[in-house]
């Protein structure tokens, strides 16, 4: 009996237990509402920091990386878009997996015990292919885009239910226990909607409508809509956010996009936003009654494959992002959105307690308070002029540089300045090593390149039309390349060929780039831009008696994104294309004939992206020659860095590894020789206001997953359009160089040393601090060092007229080591 009396209760303690165990793992929903101040959550107002990252940018295996820096710098919530057009790329074909694999990614935001804001849109821009919007719905019969349109309408609500129904299915809402707390739907529509006319309102109220329907628990929002009807929240886009005032008085003030770059262009110079001025913007936001910012982007990555927009957008996505393209810390920018995060949690108890109220302390200086009737005070001083003042608050001088706001959690003492840094700058380098392959020097390199040419003109499944086709309807996006072909008869006396005179082969073209071949040959080339996509060459061709070819092959580099009615925006050659002989004026039109067209190329046909098929090794490698295909074997670089591929030496096309693209390449596409020059982060941001790399390749560097390759045996396929040399090709890994830091004795303390003792922040003083960004590391050697007035920025540092002579011998004592593992 007692044996069995002891088995029972051992049972009876299993299953209280089981029950305790079942009860801690369970996840209650939460409440989310908002008032005129804040997002509330479970009744409580919160003052929220938020970052993006576009989960199909980066992959799954650094995804939980991402959100754990994410967390690390300050944030609250992750922000992404849901990109329609890589979740069912054909009708009614869905497709979840892997960098697509949206559950997983706001699961993993939810494990690490931030919220996600889930942009639905369904249409996204962000420089990603068509807005994000499929090809296959600009078929649909009857289709107007962004509209009052029926047959939009049903598309838009099929998707954006399927979403928000496997969001539901696995408990992601926060009323369901979930991660996140706010949806959007359309995006930006308010820049654009003028275009459309009265249909663009009831589309609007329809879109809000048909959201709120979907009853996910959660507010919804729409940005840059200052009509968005009740209950949709209307939010702010831009790089400032401080006027923004939303239409309700019922209504929080929200930034969903602070811009923290920008993104790059083919053909562009690289842009950069200062720190000081992004942290201005941030604080002035707060400052004046914001309760929830998102950094657009925390981390931007990379445009893999074919998913650029634009046109000619870079494959680079860094956006100059607090997270680097391949998540990496970007310092100072990282460390100093987070010391200011931190002080604004400083001060969150107060912001949330009541209104703001600002007064003038003179011209561009104000103060803003938040003050209660229970003795809680912040307060933050800003200078939005560019010159240095000094100002009086509360009985006590302040010192305000240009453009720069002061935050003072305890109305008395500061915490942060936005234009002094406390936070280290790291200077990054790319470590370059030969692409070995299989050879066993770089000696013999190109013997371990194999090729096959791509046929000019047609070469597989091709039909015939009368005259010039629009491109993007015709291959509706298949591959960027349409060739247009076309045989032409030269009579003996046609005075395109007397005398042995050369002929003009004028082609116009919708964009985006073309090449042009006479009987096999490549005669010339030409290219659209960024802000005209259009092509117009005047290409000087031999003719020879008797019939000549003429191979078009017209190209796409990224679909149109933005701006009204952008999906009928065309691309390809739509003419004129004209012979114009250069004796009499002579001139043939030859745009109104039978042209034969081919979408793609042979070499995709055969999947050569994945390496297979009977490549070529002999004889002498091919270069500087268009339309080959390249192949080699590689070993990854050791270690555990991220990898890059410097493309240095080729001209433009695609590349793969191991049968998955890391996007388009173009190094022949140069930037403009003048913009660049130092900036000043005083005064208004704009894009076009900082801007670094002119008159060189835009990118060069092309970003490979890690978790893409193996340690030996990989295969790197390249299409090379318009000729390079694949043995110039290096690999390149990323690493820390160098650190350096500058502080003065105006610099407040850091914040996680800030205190409401004044007296005790003087003792203290400003601190300067380094340290190495990865784990293993120590800092090798002391290379400068300057206690007095040094000049200069980091690297470059110098001493000035007020100098120790002993600085540097005093800092190499106290840390000097070797890097190990």
């Amino acid at each position: 009996m007692r044996g069995r009396d002891q088995i029972l209760q051992l049972l009876l303690l299993y299953v209280f237990l089981s029950v305790l165990l079942t009860l801690a793992t369970t996840s209650y929903g939460v409440n989310v509402t908002y008032d005129h101040r804040a997002l509330l959550i479970d009744g409580k107002r919160r003052v929220l920091v938020s970052g993006s990252i576009h989960y199909p940018r980066s992959t799954v295996e650094m995804w939980a990386d991402l959100i754990q820096k994410s967390k690390d710098g300050g944030l609250d919530v992750i922000e992404t878009y849901v990109f329609w057009n890589a979740h069912e790329p054909v009708q009614n074909q869905y497709n979840f997996e892997g960098r697509y694999d949206l559950v997983k990614f706001i699961k993993l935001v939810g494990e690490a015990g931030l919220y996600a804001h889930l942009r639905i849109g369904p249409y996204v821009c962000a420089e990603w292919n068509y807005g994000g919007f499929p090809l296959w719905l600009h078929f649909v019969p009857g289709i107007k885009f962004r509209t009052d349109n029926e047959p939009f309408k049903a598309e838009m609500q099929r998707f954006t239910a399927k979403i928000v129904d496997m969001m539901k299915q696995e408990k992601l809402y926060a009323s369901q226990g979930g991660p996140i707390i706010l949806s959007q739907i359309e995006n930006e529509y308010g820049n654009i909607d003028s275009s459309y006319g009265p249909a663009a309102k009831s589309y609007i109220k329809w879109a809000a409508s048909m959201a709120v329907s979907l009853d996910t628990g959660v507010p919804w929002v729409m940005c840059q809509q200052a009509d968005a009807p009740d209950p949709i929240i209307n939010t702010c886009n831009g790089f400032y956010c401080d006027q923004f005032t939303p239409n309700s008085k019922n209504k929080p003030k929200m930034w969903t996009e602070n811009w923290s770059g920008w993104f790059l262009s083919f053909g562009g110079a690289v842009p950069y936003r200062p720190v000081e001025d992004l942290a201005f913007a941030v604080a002035r936001f707060y400052q004046l009654g914001g309760t929830f910012q998102n950094y657009y982007m925390y981390h931007g990555g990379t445009n893999f494959g074919r998913s650029t927009g634009g046109p000619f957008i870079s494959t680079s996505y860094d956006y100059d992002a607090p997270l680097d393209e391949y998540g990496l810390i970007r310092q100072p920018k990282w460390g100093h959105l987070k010391d200011l995060h931190k002080s604004i949690k400083l001060c969150e108890e107060a912001l949330v307690a009541t209104d703001p109220v600002t007064s003038s302390l003179g011209q561009n200086l104000e103060a803003t308070v938040y003050k209660t009737g229970t003795g809680l005070c912040s307060a933050f001083l800003a200078n939005f002029g560019t010159s240095d003042k000094t100002v009086n608050f509360n009985g006590n001088s302040y010192n305000l540089p240009g453009w720069s706001v002061s935050i003072l959690p305890d109305c008395k003492n500061v915490a942060l300045n936005t234009a002094k840094i406390n936070s280290m700058t790291v200077i990054p380098s790319f470590v370059h090593q030969s692409l070995n392959g299989v050879a066993d020097s770089a000696d013999t390199l190109g013997s371990s390149w194999s090729w096959i040419y791509e046929p000019v003109g047609i070469s597989k499944k091709a039909f015939v039309r009368p005259g010039l086709l629009e491109q993007i309807n015709t291959t509706a996006d298949k591959s960027d390349y349409l060739w247009y072909s076309l045989s032409t008869v030269i009579k003996d006396n046609e005075p395109f060929v007397e005398d042995g005179s050369k002929t003009v082969l004028h082609v116009e073209s919708l964009g985006h780039a073309l090449h042009a071949f006479v009987n096999g040959k490549l005669a010339g080339s030409g290219t659209g831009n960024v802000g005209n996509a259009k092509v117009a060459v005047e290409i000087p061709v031999t003719l020879l008696p008797g019939k000549n070819t003429i191979d078009l092959l017209s190209l796409t580099a990224g679909l149109q994104n933005y701006g009204a009615f952008f999906e009928l925006e065309g691309a390809g050659i739509t003419g004129p294309v004209k012979l114009e002989g250069l004796k009499n004026g002579t001139t043939v039109d030859l745009s109104s004939l039978q042209w034969t067209y081919q979408i793609g190329l042979k070499g995709e046909e055969l999947g050569l992206s994945s390496g297979n098929s009977q490549w070529v090794t002999q004889p002498a490698l091919p270069t500087k020659q268009p339309l080959i295909w390249y192949k080699t074997s590689f070993n990854a670089p050791a270690g555990n860095d991220p990898i890059a591929i410097d493309f240095s030496g080729m001209g433009k096309g695609e590349a793969w590894v191991n049968g998955q693209s890391i996007g388009r390449y173009w190094p022949t596409k140069v930037s403009p020789t003048s913009g660049c020059s130092n900036c000043n982060y005083r005064g208004s941001y704009s894009s076009s206001k900082c801007l670094k790399n002119c008159a060189k390749p835009s990118q060069t560097l092309y970003h490979v997953p890690r978790s893409w390759v193996e340690s030996s045996g990989n295969t790197l396929v390249l299409f090379e359009e318009i000729g390079g040399d694949p043995t110039q090709i290096a690999f390149a890994t990323k690493q820390s160089a160098s650190l350096c830091s500058h502080v003065s004795e105006s610099h407040p303390l850091p914040v996680d040393m800030w205190s409401s003792n004044s007296e005790a922040a003087r003792k203290a003083g400003p601190v300067l601090s380094l340290e190495c960004p990865f784990p293993h590391q120590v800092i090798s050697s002391i290379k400068f060092a300057s206690f007095g007035t040094p000049r200069g920025t980091c690297g470059s540092f110098s001493h000035g007229q007020c100098k120790s002579t002993r600085a540097l011998s005093i800092v190499q004592k106290v840390r000097l080591c070797s890097f190990f593992e």
